[in-house]
């Protein structure tokens, strides 16, 4: 016993004082409209999910095709970078530019082609007692690597859960997706809404690296860790040009 006991070792782990990163997440759709940058700054574990909003940076996106859109920050909104009426174009890489604290931030994306969605069915969910389940209907396009993002909104809140899913084993295929959620409880006279995104594949990875940890802790799921990022020079988020479209419906 003796000898077991001298083996333990008390562990502190310093948790606090890692250095502050910044957070860019950027988003230019098919749809016209504004497009939205925030840029934040990280805190040290265990604080709380606040994160400070940096001002005064230089945003703007390019297309590839010598367009180059200069982003305004808000006056009432802090951190956040938009420019109004404008709409990406499938097959274009889009970079996204960032001059923060006299460093450069770079990432890039390309839109790919927007897919045909059908109507969201829903049924009993046998997991979750007394909810609906809302399905994804949808025709994969043959021969093209796809990747997608879906976004669910009950009642105008967004579940928690993130979906994302390829094309790997249905390339070509009709797919149907089940969106499992443990947010709501979706009942008769909820309004339901899903945005649906084709995204390409480094956004994916950053999505599916994320939905690889929602469930961590006892149980199930992956070590906490910052998602691959797109973004240059050690910026933690991500910049991505994608098609979007919603489709809604009301629970009879």
């Amino acid at each position: 016993m003796l000898a077991v006991s001298s083996c333990q070792k008390v562990i502190n782990l310093n948790l606090n004082n890692a250095a502050t990163q910044i957070v860019i997440e950027g988003n230019i759709t098919n749809l016209r409209g504004t497009q939205v940058v925030t840029i934040s700054q990280s805190v040290p574990f265990g604080n709380t999910n606040t994160f400070p909003p940096i001002s005064g940076a230089a945003v703007t996106i390019s297309d590839g095709k010598g367009n180059t859109y200069k982003l305004t920050e808000s006056t009432t909104t802090p951190g956040t970078y938009t420019i109004g009426n404008l709409s990406g174009k499938t097959g274009l890489t889009y970079t996204l530019t960032v001059v923060a604290n006299g460093v450069t931030y770079t990432g890039s994306s390309t839109m790919p082609a927007p897919v045909m969605y059908g109507p969201l069915t829903y049924a009993p969910d046998t997991f979750k007692s007394g909810s609906q389940l809302i399905t994804v209907n949808f025709q994969d396009p043959a021969n093209v690597p796809n990747q997608y993002r879906f976004v669910l909104y009950v009642n105008s809140v967004q579940a928690k859960t993130i979906y994302v899913s390829n094309d790997e084993f249905t390339d070509g295929g009709f797919v149907d997706i089940n969106l499992y959620q443990n947010t709501f409880t979706i009942v008769k006279g909820d309004t339901v809404i899903v945005e649906e995104q084709g995204i390409d594949k480094n956004i994916f990875l950053y999505w599916y690296s994320l939905s690889q940890q929602q469930d961590n802790g006892s149980g199930g799921g992956t070590t906490p860790s910052n998602p691959p990022s797109n973004l240059s020079n050690n910026a933690l988020g991500y910049f991505s040009a994608h098609t979007e479209v919603e489709e809604g419906v009301i629970i009879q």
